[in-house]
C-alpha cells in the first residue's frame, strides 16, 4: 500500500488550478497515509498478539505438566526404594551397595501424556534438520543403553533431547560424588541413588513424553535375554512381544562384561556401537569412529578386539574410541592397607579395584559421538565416519622407503625390517608428529635410522625431510658431531617419550 501511495503521489499532488483544489487533493493524500498507517498497524497487531497467545498457550501447558509431573515429587514418593533413603527423604550417601550383581529393579516411569504440538515445537530444530520422515523414524524407535556412567548418561540425555521416545538404560552402579564431574544430570542431591534413577528423574523434566526405563541391574550374559530382548510394558502397550531394540549403546567399562554384551549382540545380529577407552585422554581431536577391526593405539579396544577374535567376531561392531596416548596420567594409588587384598576394594567380584584419572569432558564427547552416530542410524540419515588419522597411503609410502634405505645402506639387499606399517604410522603421528625432528618441516618426510651402529628399532628411528635422510644417511661420524645440542637433546627426549608409551601399545 506505501508502494502504491509513492506513485500515486506525484498524481495526486500535480499543478493545482486553483488553491481549493490543491487543498483537497493535500487531504486526500493525507487521508490515505492514515489509512495506509492504520492498516499496517492492524496487521502487526494481529501478528503479534497471535505469537503471543501462542507463546502463552505454550507456557501454561508446560506450567500445567509441571504441576501434574511425577517428577516434581519428592524421591520417597516416587521409585526410590526406602532403605535408599534417610529419616529427611534424601538419598543416603553411599547407600543401597549390595555387593552382589543385581541390586533392585526401578519400575519404568511411563510418559507423561502432553500435546503433539509442544513436543513438536520442541522437536522443531532436530525435524528441520532430519526431516518429517526421519524425525518419526527416531521417535518410534527403541533404544537400549547399556551404562549409564560418564559415556552412557551423556548418549542417554542427547537421545531423549533429540527425539528418541522408548530408551531403556541399565546400570548397576549409583551416583557419587566422584562420578558429578561427568555424569551428564546428576547434582550432589542424586548421590547415593542409583545413576539410572537419577537419569530418569531428570529427564522426566526435561522431556516428559519419552519412556524412560530404568534397570538398577549389572549386566551379565545370563540375563542378557531378558534385558536386551524382553520388552517393557510400557513400549507400544505389548509386553514381551517381538519387537527388538533398534540399537543398543555399550557404554560399559568393565572387559568383560563389555566383551559379554558385544558376543550376545553378534550372536542375535542386534545392532550395537561401543565405546572404548575414554580415561587418560584430553585431546578431542583425537576421536573418531571405525569397525573394531580398524582401531588402533587403543589398549583397551586392542584387549576387546582380540577377545572378539578368539570367539569368531572379527568386524562388524562400530566403535567410538582415541588414538591419544596417555600423557602424566597414571592409575590412582591404593592406600598401603589396601594394597595387599586390593580384590577386596574392588566395587564387585571381578570388577577393577583401581582406576584411571578422567577428564570429565572426553565421557561426555564419547557418549555425544555415540548418540549421535545411532541418531543419523536410526533417522536414515547418511553419515560415513572418516577415520581421520588412519592415512593408509602415506604410511605405505613410509613404510616402503624404510624398507629400500635399510635395503640400500645397511643391509645390501635385504629390505626386510622389524617394523610394520603400524608401527610405522604410529612413530610419524605419535613421536614425531608428521614432523622433521631436524627442521620440524611438514615437507617431504620420511623415516630414518637415527644412529647407525644400532639396529632400527622404535626407539632407533626418527623422521626428517627426504633430503636431510639422505644427507643423514651418508654420515660418517657420530650423531654427537654432527647435530647441534638443541637437536640431539630434543631426539633424546622424543625416543624417550616412546619408550614410556610403549606400555601402552
Amino acid at each position: 500500500m506505501l508502494d502504491w501511495l509513492k506513485t500515486a503521489l506525484p498524481a495526486l499532488t500535480g499543478s493545482a488550478s486553483s488553491p481549493a483544489v490543491s487543498h483537497h487533493r493535500a487531504q486526500l493524500v493525507a487521508t490515505a497515509a492514515a489509512a495506509s498507517a492504520l492498516t499496517a498497524g492492524v496487521i502487526l497487531g494481529v501478528q503479534s498478539h497471535r505469537r503471543h497467545r501462542h507463546a502463552q498457550k505454550l507456557k501454561d501447558e508446560l506450567a500445567k505438566r509441571r504441576r501434574d509431573s511425577t517428577a516434581s515429587q519428592p524421591y520417597e514418593e516416587a521409585t526410590i526404594p526406602s532403605s535408599l533413603l534417610t529419616a529427611e527423604g534424601l538419598p543416603q550417601l553411599g547407600a543401597g551397595s549390595t555387593g552382589t550383581a543385581t541390586a533392585h529393579v526401578v519400575d519404568a516411569m511411563g510418559p507423561v501424556d502432553a500435546p503433539e504440538f509442544i513436543i513438536r515445537e520442541q522437536l522443531s530444530r532436530n525435524t528441520a534438520f532430519l526431516g518429517e520422515d526421519g524425525m518419526q523414524r527416531l521417535r518410534g524407535a527403541y533404544v537400549v543403553v547399556v551404562g549409564a556412567g560418564g559415556v552412557g548418561s551423556w548418549a542417554t540425555t542427547m537421545l531423549a533431547r533429540t527425539g528418541v521416545e522408548n530408551i531403556r538404560v541399565i546400570d548397576f552402579d549409583q551416583v557419587t560424588l566422584s562420578s558429578l564431574n561427568r555424569h551428564s544430570v546428576a547434582t550432589r542431591r542424586d548421590v547415593g541413588i542409583p545413576k539410572v534413577v537419577a537419569l530418569q528423574h531428570r529427564l522426566a523434566e526435561i522431556v516428559p513424553h519419552v519412556c524412560i526405563d530404568a534397570q538398577v541391574e549389572l549386566f551379565r550374559l545370563e540375563n542378557a535375554q531378558a534385558l536386551l530382548l524382553e520388552l517393557p510394558e510400557w513400549l507400544n502397550g505389548t509386553p514381551n512381544g517381538p519387537r527388538r531394540p533398534d540399537f543398543i549403546l555399550d557404554c560399559i567399562d568393565n572387559i568383560d562384561t563389555k566383551i559379554e554384551l558385544l558376543q550376545f549382540c553378534h550372536a542375535h545380529h542386534l545392532p550395537v556401537i561401543s565405546s572404548m577407552g575414554a580415561g587418560a585422554k584430553a585431546d578431542p581431536s583425537r576421536v573418531q569412529i571405525s569397525d573394531i577391526s580398524h582401531t588402533y593405539e587403543d589398549p583397551l579396544a586392542r584387549s576387546v578386539r582380540r577377545a572378539l577374535r578368539k570367539a569368531n567376531v572379527v568386524s562388524g561392531i562400530p566403535v567410538v574410541y582415541s588414538t591419544e596416548k596417555p600423557s602424566h596420567v597414571k592409575l590412582l594409588p591404593l592406600a598401603e592397607s589396601q594394597a595387599n587384598e586390593a580384590d577386596e576394594y574392588a566395587i564387585l567380584p571381578d570388577f577393577r579395584s583401581r582406576i584411571l584419572p578422567v577428564l570429565g569432558t572426553l565421557p561426555a564427547i564419547f557418549g555425544m559421538v555415540m548418540a549421535t552416530y545411532v541418531i543419523c542410524q536410526l533417522a536414515q540419515f547418511p553419515i560415513e565416519p572418516l577415520a581421520i588419522k588412519q592415512r593408509d597411503a602415506l604410511y605405505q609410502r613410509l613404510h616402503r622407503d624404510l624398507c629400500n634405505r635399510h635395503g640400500v645402506y645397511y643391509d645390501q639387499g635385504n629390505k626386510n625390517i622389524p617394523l610394520s606399517q603400524d608401527d610405522v604410522g604410529y612413530l610419524f603421528e605419535e613421536v614425531w608428529r608428521g614432523r622433521s625432528a631436524l627442521s620440524g618441516t611438514f615437507e617431504k618426510p620420511t623415516l630414518v635410522r637415527w644412529r647407525s651402529d644400532q639396529p632400527l628399532s622404535m626407539q632407533n628411528c626418527v623422521c626428517m625431510t627426504k633430503k636431510e635422510a639422505k644427507e643423514h644417511d651418508a654420515l660418517t661420524e657420530p650423531v654427537e658431531l654432527h647435530y647441534s645440542p638443541e637437536v640431539l637433546q630434543y631426539i633424546a627426549s622424543r625416543l624417550a617419550e616412546e619408550k614410556r608409551l610403549s606400555q601402552w601399545r
